[in-house]
């Protein structure tokens, strides 16, 4: 009880205030980072822009500003791979296909069919290359026609009464364009379904009465007028018998100009431009001379391997007989040539009709168009650069007897060729 009285006291009194001092700081809040705002879900932080406050709506960029060129590069997407195929896709790189059609024929000019991949081998520069591709299917044509103008008034006849069965010889998956030549080539329609009436009224057009033929020498137009029992003498120098003559006497009469030479160019230079994955066909209806052209022979040929031109034909007038056409085909050196179209035949992969009759040039237009349609065609990824410039030589063989194998002897590479394949599905 005595120690409870004095606390007891102690509670009792009224507590006195503590004397003042020093008060304890209040501790600052820590910087603000600068540039950053709150943080919304899906948004990202905010931007606080110099001078002015922050809001929570402004997101922060995403990537760095574009200029005026990489908006217009930045397109298409990426190609798609469906979910689930990704191990079903391959990407490829650049790589250089190379496609060869070709016709196998036997001793009588048959078409061989039924041949496979394992019957053909295929050689570059003498190396034997592995087929990537081998079909037997037929491709739509894109066809360049050309008709010789410059023909005599029989062989013309002849063509322009043929013209009608031309036409029949293509479908409606082909596109025909149609030239012609006497002094120079002209183009008579751009391409045009096979079927259609376009391609009917430019047939009507390009027919024409032909071309007289060169007088012959000694003929009443070469005497001069004389008078006096020929005493005296009148030259005229449009009826002078010596007139085109050398100084030894020979005749030497104008040359017809035949620009079969020009008129090809001018097909290929409009064929090239066509779609890949048809086959390029230059048909020509002629005898086959040439004379007076600008583009010479090899430049041609050079273009039309460079762009996978194929030139195929039908022979007319002395050409197509047997022992004159035979004698026409053999290029003698120094001597130019008389019948020029089975050498780009030859050189390109293609082939030719030689036709006399009406009948027959008709019937030619259909064997034609049956050969180009059954052709083989083979394929490969050949090892040499995409691009060089340089020339191929090519050989197909059939491991098979007495066939003849029809193809190109050879191709110049082009960068259309080598196209990057992008993402392209995996065989099965």
């Amino acid at each position: 009880m005595l120690l409870a009285q004095p606390a007891r006291e102690l509670a009792q009194q009224p507590q006195q205030p503590l004397p003042d001092g020093p008060k304890p700081q209040a501790i600052p809040d820590a910087p603000r980072p600068q540039g950053l705002g709150s943080v919304t879900p899906g948004k990202g932080a905010t931007v606080d822009s110099p001078g002015s406050s922050t809001s929570d709506d402004a997101a922060v960029p995403n990537k760095l500003p574009e200029t005026a060129q990489q908006k217009a590069e930045d397109g298409a997407p990426p190609d798609n791979v469906p979910e689930g195929q990704g191990p079903e896709y391959v990407i490829r790189a650049r790589v250089n296909f190379v496609e060869i059609p070709f016709t196998v024929k036997d001793n009588k000019g048959h078409e061989v069919p039924g041949l496979t991949w394992r019957d053909v081998r295929i050689y570059e520069n003498n190396l034997r290359q592995q087929p990537a591709l081998f079909t037997t299917d037929a491709f739509p044509l894109s066809v360049a026609l050309v008709i010789d103008q410059s023909l005599g008034f029989d062989n013309m006849a002849k063509v322009n009464n043929s013209l009608g069965a031309l036409q029949g010889a293509f479908t409606a998956y082909d596109e025909v364009a149609l030239f012609t030549y006497n002094n120079g080539p002209r183009m008579v329609t751009d391409f045009t379904a096979g079927p259609s009436a376009r391609l009917t009224q430019a047939l009507d057009r390009s027919k024409t009465t032909g071309r007289e033929m060169n007088y012959i020498p000694g003929g009443g137009l070469n005497q001069n007028i004389s008078y006096n029992n020929g005493a005296d003498s009148y030259v005229d120098p449009n009826t002078n018998n010596s007139h085109g003559r050398s100084i030894v006497g020979i005749q030497n009469p104008p040359r017809d100009v035949h620009t079969l030479n020009d008129a090809i160019l001018a097909a290929a230079t409009v064929l090239a431009k066509t779609p890949a994955g048809r086959r390029r066909i230059i048909y020509v209806i002629s005898d086959g001379k040439e004379y007076g052209s600008t583009a010479k022979f090899s430049e041609v040929v050079k273009i039309l391997n460079t762009n996978k031109i194929a030139v195929f034909g039908t022979l007319v007038g002395d050409s197509a007989l047997p022992v004159t056409g035979f004698l026409d085909r053999m290029h003698l050196p120094l001597m130019m040539r008389d019948n020029i179209l089975p050498a780009y035949a030859n050189a390109t992969g293609g082939n030719f009709e030689g036709q006399f009759r009406q009948k027959g040039i008709e019937n030619s237009f259909a064997e034609i168009a049956k050969e180009v349609r059954t052709q083989y065609t083979v394929g490969y990824y050949t090892h040499e650069p995409f691009v060089d410039g340089k020339y191929r030589q090519i050989e197909v063989k059939v491991l098979r007897p007495n066939l003849t194998v029809i193809a190109k002897k050879g191709y110049y590479p082009t960068a259309e060729a080598a196209q990057p394949a992008g993402v392209t599905p995996m065989a099965r």
